[in-house]
């Protein structure tokens, strides 16, 4: 299995500090009304200055970090953990104030920990995790009275402030695990998708050299001849002078020389182009085959019942480089053989790939083609591996030229793993059946 090199992983948990800002904006806005609403509307006695003067800490922290740092700014995983940290400290105070875990409010202390299970590694996400429920276990015994009526003592039940407790906790533990969980598959998958158009460009980019060498001979043409020309005067304008000529006349055959290569360049991209354009399926599976015959496993080449001319498709680098990688991992997990198999008739075209190895395990067949799931174990002596981002990538590549592909365990006696590739003619044709009949093989 080929293995892909991304930056640091530490680079896909930073926040914007931009974002971080504008929702400490908005709890401060809802802070703030929620504390003015209280004391003011609903008229219940609370320390109005002391619940503002924390507000304003936290709008200080938002002004200094704007003015501090571009709103593009990225925090590195413990800045952001410690920011994220000072949001609880600050919202577990507000708390305190105004009832502990008696106040409704009470599961906003679960915000700061689902923000960085989206975000940070597991292991800062759980030390703040740890440090919210201290914070929710002192408020519960330790707090000032819920703002209530004037004169009138409101009595909450210990069994229900043992509850919001277990609230704030179950939504930390099931709520922080479900956002890390969901945000690791999002970045893992936006991994495999780079990864997949990094090989896709590189295929492009290696079938499209031919062009780029006719273009280099059909620029370097022109000064070749004028070398050549220049050549040919000093040439004849020395006549037998023996101290030149020699230099002279090397100097000419050689510049003749660099010209036939380079026609011949150009001839070779112009003449070969058309046929080199389309891959009959054979070819094809040839092609995708050839490289893997030197590691000590046999690979038999078993074409099936096929009605009808030949499917000749078009070169797609994407098509080859997935095929190849599929024969890669039979490679990988063969104990001595691989078998591809191939077939067609007017409608479909159906490529087979089977190995003798250990097979799909059963609790992974349905996840199969998922990036980064490795549990089938290879052969030992052919150094086979993990199955994950490579035939994620493989699969990407050939659902996109059209394919269908299913994976699963041959029923055969000591046969393994089976992946079958099925594409509609049309498809594999490259949808245009007029233009490719005219190069179909009979």
């Amino acid at each position: 299995m080929k293995s892909y090199g991304f930056s640091d992983p530490a680079q896909s948990n930073r926040l914007r500090l931009n974002t971080l800002i504008r929702l400490r904006w908005l709890a401060i806005v809802g802070q703030s009304v929620t504390v003015l609403t209280v004391a003011y509307w609903l008229n219940y006695p609370l320390p109005v200055s002391l619940c503002f003067a924390l507000i304003a800490c936290s709008a200080w922290l938002n002004l200094f970090l704007a003015f501090r740092y571009p709103a593009a700014h990225r925090l590195k995983p413990h800045a952001a953990f410690g920011i994220l940290m000072f949001d609880s400290l600050q919202l577990a105070g507000l708390l305190y104030m105004t009832g502990g875990l008696t106040n409704p409010f009470a599961l906003l202390l679960t915000v700061p920990v689902v923000i960085s299970a989206t975000s940070l590694p597991m292991r800062l996400t759980a030390i703040l995790g740890g440090f919210v429920m201290a914070a929710a276990t002192i408020l519960v015994f330790f707090h000032l009275p819920l703002p209530w009526t004037s004169g009138q003592a409101l009595q909450i039940p210990f069994v229900y402030v043992a509850g919001m407790w277990m609230a704030v906790f179950s939504c930390i533990s099931f709520t922080g695990l479900y956002a890390f969980r969901v945000a690791d598959e999002a970045r893992q998958l936006a991994d495999a998708l780079t990864a997949t158009e990094l090989v896709l460009m590189r295929e492009q980019h290696l079938s499209a050299l031919d062009g780029l060498a006719a273009a280099a001979a059909h620029e370097l043409g022109t000064p070749l001849a004028t070398i050549t020309l220049v050549a040919r005067e000093m040439e004849r304008a020395l006549g037998e002078d023996s101290r030149f000529k020699e230099d002279v006349t090397l100097l000419r055959t050689q510049g003749e020389r660099c010209r036939q290569i380079l026609k011949r360049l150009t001839s070779l991209s112009s003449e070969s182009e058309a046929h080199l354009a389309r891959l009959p399926l054979t070819s094809l599976i040839e092609e995708i085959t050839a490289p893997h015959r030197d590691f000590g496993i046999e690979i038999q080449m078993v074409p099936e019942a096929c009605v009808g001319p030949e499917p000749v498709g078009q070169r797609n680098p994407g098509v080859i480089y997935g095929l190849g990688n599929l024969v890669e991992n039979a490679v990988d997990f063969a104990h001595k053989k691989v078998t591809v198999k191939w077939s067609w008739d007017s409608s479909s075209v159906r490529i087979s790939v089977l190995d003798d190895g250990p097979g799909f395990p059963a609790e992974i067949i349905d996840r199969i083609g998922e990036p980064y799931v490795s549990t089938r174990q290879g052969n030992p002596d052919s150094g086979g591996g993990g199955l994950g981002l490579g035939l994620f990538i493989a699969k990407t590549l050939l659902e996109r030229s059209g394919a269908d592909l299913s994976f699963g365990n041959s029923a055969g006696h000591g046969e393994g793993a089976l992946v079958e590739i099925v594409w509609q003619r049309r498809a594999f044709l490259g949808g245009d059946i007029e233009a490719a009949a005219t190069t179909e093989i009979a």
